[in-house]
């Protein structure tokens, strides 16, 4: 019967390994490879990711227990020490511009209109032990680092992260992000700063956001409500025209507040620079802001983000990267099947079933058999 390659190499062949290529090229990432070159480096911390490993350890351990199959991938197992060393001292950029080529690649195939695009803004804190590097501490006895991302909403995926020390402001990372022309932005309260918010509103994109408590309204006019909705109040204004140490407020164009009373009972201050859309519409878009949360909460329990396999900044940058790629693989590789609906539980199928020999159709189903030689076909030496 035919060769059956493996449950991982059926994920990892979604990679654009031209793209790969080029990238080590250009950052050189293979000039002091010294046996152990970007590819094997980059599989054995998709394994990592795959397989749940919490450890150098266990990284080793299980690759040595599949060299066989390994080597159909193309790499060699990883030493712990060897491993160690690529992750202190190769270029993250590597990883973190693989990422963004998937993105990219992904978007050529699968861009909708700009007026269907709303993109999700939010970092999440991830942290590290206490004797961590000095980059990521945070105080005397905590160390961590920010995941800062943009979420494509519609797509349910990210396009964008950057990784700081936990230390650094959600606004400070948000004037590093691209901004897209005409999409949908919607965030919380970490990212209020009127210059940025100009900058988005003459890309003439939407903003969806919250109100500070603080924040006065010069109301110019009521909105009519619509009947039988949670929405109290719909109103048009103008910020306040001066802001600290006098300056100058650069949004002067007149803005829109939506009040909303939540199934909690909160009542929330909706802001936004679009004057023409429903209510309703502008609530529920704040609302969405919960599918970045259960973004983090996937990445961090389902990838497990939580076990570090390396206290550098530089090892910190590669291991998120590759859980973002890692992500992107099980979307492209659940997406050629139709049997295992649930992301959650194709994730787990995966870790379950990872060096086995058999189709991503056939996980839930028995390894495929190994291949059976005929006695004629024997060479005796």
């Amino acid at each position: 019967m035919p060769h059956q390659n493996s449950v991982m190499h059926a994920v990892t062949q979604h990679i654009p390994w031209d793209d790969f290529e080029r990238l080590v090229a250009e950052l050189k990432t293979d000039a002091d490879a010294r046996g152990f070159n970007s590819k094997s480096h980059l599989m054995a911390m998709l394994f990592a990711q795959l397989s749940g490993a919490e450890a150098l350890r266990d990284v080793e351990a299980g690759m040595a227990s599949h060299a066989d199959r390994l080597y159909h991938l193309g790499v060699t197992p990883a030493v712990r020490s060897t491993l160690a060393d690529a992750n202190r001292n190769r270029d993250s950029r590597l990883f973190s511009e693989l990422f963004a080529g998937m993105i990219g690649r992904l978007d050529r195939g699968q861009r909708r209109t700009l007026a269907e695009t709303t993109y999700l803004l939010d970092a999440t804190a991830i942290p590290l032990p206490a004797h961590a590097a000095r980059w990521a501490r945070f105080s005397a006895t905590t160390c961590g680092v920010k995941m800062h991302v943009i979420y494509d909403a519609g797509a349910e995926r990210p396009i964008y992260a950057a990784v700081t020390a936990s230390n650094v402001n959600d606004i400070t990372a948000a004037h590093e992000m691209p901004i897209e022309a005409g999409a949908t932005y919607v965030f919380d309260l970490g990212y209020y700063d009127f210059t940025w918010w100009s900058r988005l509103d003459e890309a003439q994109c939407r903003i969806v956001t919250r109100f500070k408590k603080n924040t006065v309204l010069q109301v110019i006019e009521e909105l009519e409500l619509p009947e039988g909705s949670t929405i109290l109040s719909d109103r048009i204004g103008f910020l306040p025209t001066r802001l600290s140490c006098r300056r100058q407020n650069p949004m002067g164009d007149a803005v829109r507040e939506i009040r909303v009373r939540t199934e909690t009972g909160k009542v929330l201050r909706i802001f936004s620079n679009d004057l023409d859309a429903p209510a309703q519409e502008i609530a529920d878009l704040y609302k969405r802001r919960w599918a970045i949360e259960l973004f983090f909460r996937w990445v961090k329990q389902v990838l497990d983000i939580k076990h570090f396999l390396g206290r550098s900044e530089n090892a910190v940058r590669i291991q998120i990267a590759v859980a973002l790629i890692v992500f992107l693989l099980l979307r492209f590789a659940q997406a050629t099947q139709k049997i295992v609906i649930s992301p959650l539980e194709f994730a787990r199928l995966v870790r379950r079933t990872l060096m086995d020999r058999r189709t991503i159709k056939n996980l839930r189903g028995s390894p495929d058999p190994a291949p059976r030689v005929c006695i004629d076909q024997l060479v005796l030496l």
